[in-house]
């Protein structure tokens, strides 16, 4: 087990243990969970959720709902079940391999089981990409050649009909997202994450529903920054 530092987020609503270097959770964790539009009783899954901190945040919201943890490095997953217990969320943490069907199945992870599916995919792809030398954090970051398509296809997988993906990913790959998941959620909502007011967009915020046939929407942009360089409300 490598070293482990515990971490506050949201102002101490949630107690995070993760991993002292690599991969560690940030403002895009914070994001995409604050885009769950959360259900009591929904089944919400945290698909790659290392240490579970996008999950946790969710249930911070919504105490009323089954909370499931797709991670495959059993280290982290690890992390993820006292990160539960730690925050008294009666989680499922499953350790698997999204893109291996029979590694889901062996963790009990079921197709179309999900209400709501929460993901950060990978942002590089190898071969596309110049990885980190530190094997956690390009484990974390990098899929292979074509990862994204499998990585979308898999989670729609999950998906009750009529579930919902919500997705954080980097600005510039929405073309491809787009491509991959137009035939496959209606009603998507659209909204693009700026660091000032003056720069352009770095990452974007993606949901649609399973099934669905509505248009897309785009919603107004996040800042994330004033101009003094402070979060801003």
């Amino acid at each position: 087990m490598p070293d482990v530092t515990d971490d506050l987020l949201l102002a101490g609503r949630v107690r995070l243990a993760q991993p002292a270097k690599g991969h560690r959770a940030g403002t895009d964790a914070v994001l995409l969970a604050a885009s769950a539009p959360l259900r009591p009783g929904d089944v919400v899954m945290d698909v790659g959720a290392a240490t579970g901190a996008v999950g946790l945040m969710a249930a911070a919201r919504e105490r009323d709902g089954r909370y499931v943890f797709l991670e495959r490095d059993p280290d982290l997953a690890e992390l993820c079940r006292r990160n539960c217990r730690d925050n008294g969320v009666q989680g499922q943490v499953a350790v698997a391999d999204l893109l291996d069907k029979a590694s889901r199945l062996a963790a009990g992870l079921g197709s179309e089981s999900a209400d709501i599916v929460l993901t950060n995919p990978p942002f590089l792809e190898e071969g596309r990409s110049r990885l980190s030398p530190d094997k956690g954090r390009a484990a974390a970051h990098a899929l292979p050649a074509g990862g994204l398509e499998a990585w979308l296809k898999a989670c729609m997988g999950l998906l009750k009909p009529k579930g919902r993906l919500v997705m954080i990913h980097r600005a510039d790959r929405l073309g491809e997202c787009l491509g991959i998941l137009r035939d496959r959620l209606g009603g998507m909502e659209l909204r693009f994450v700026h660091p000032q007011v003056d720069q352009a967009a770095i990452r974007l915020l993606l949901s649609g529903i399973r099934g669905s046939r509505a248009p897309l929407s785009i919603l107004p942009p996040l800042i994330l920054n004033g101009p003094d360089g402070r979060f801003t409300p």
